[in-house]
Formats: structure tokens, sequence, C-alpha cells
């Protein structure tokens, strides 16, 4: 019942905060608790982010499948500035995300706190719930900052 509850202020927290991807999500797990198909939360659970990865890429990929990016352009943005920097940036971004699930299989309870701090990301920055991998590897760079910081005290 308290997991019901919860979804439920989720789905307002998602409206009032105009975020139709809290609400989307919360109302669907709402609605696979209140018909009984618990059995495939853990599925969810487990395959919900490669999913939600997956149609991530899709929309990504689209321009290069529609040859709205062609290879001339691929070339030139590979050999500018924002173009390196944009390279850097997703080297740098997967490297982060990579710590980010490094720390959630050492520390999953942490997910807790991802979760909470995406819905007040969300409602009160207009931001976007696409990372939690980064936002987890985000938090692996600053428990390694307070700890350096810490343990100089």
């Amino acid at each position: 019942m308290n997991g019901q509850i919860i979804l439920v202020i989720l789905i307002i927290v998602g409206l009032i905060g105009r975020s139709p991807i809290i609400s989307t999500a919360a109302c669907v797990l709402l609605i696979v608790k209140l018909i009984h198909l618990e059995r495939f939360m853990p599925t969810i659970e487990r395959r919900g982010l490669e999913l939600g990865l997956l149609f991530l890429t899709f929309s990504v990929l689209v321009p290069f499948a529609t040859d709205r990016i062609t290879m001339k352009d691929i070339v030139n943005a590979l050999t500018s500035w924002p173009g390196i920097l944009a390279l850097t940036g997703g080297a740098v971004a997967t490297y982060v995300n990579g710590k980010g699930l490094e720390m959630l299989r050492l520390d999953p309870q942490l997910v807790v706190g991802l979760v909470v701090g995406s819905i007040i990301g969300i409602v009160f920055f207009r931001g976007i719930p696409v990372g939690p991998l980064m936002a987890a590897g985000i938090t692996a760079i600053l428990f390694k900052i307070f700890t350096m910081i810490a343990g100089k005290m």
C-alpha cells in the first residue's frame, strides 16, 4: 500500500511540476501494481534502463538514418572546435557513467537519493531525467571530492 501512495504522490508531483515523464512512469507502475502484475517489476527494474537508453539512442541516431546528417557533416563537425569539444564531452560522459554504474553496484541504496534528486531537478529546475547513470557518476565524483576534502581536515 505504501508504494501505491508514493506512486500517486509522484503522479501529482509530476502533474504540478509539468513533468509528463514522471507522471506517466508513475501511472504505468501504479497500473502494473493494481492489476497484480508485480511479477514483471524486477524485469522492468532490470531492463528498464537498457530499454530507455535504447530509445534514447534511437532518437539520437535518426538523423543518420534519414540522411539529414551526411558524411561531410560528420567530418566538418569532428574537425571543428565545437565538434572536438563534443567528442571530448561524449568520452568524458561515458567514463563518468561507468563510474556511476560502479557506484550503484557497490551501494544500490543510492538509487533513492538519485530518484528524489531527479524529481527535484525535474520539478523545480525543469530538468530532463535522461541520465540516472550520469547522476550516479556525478555522485561518484562528488563523493571522491568530499572524501579528499574530509581526509585533509
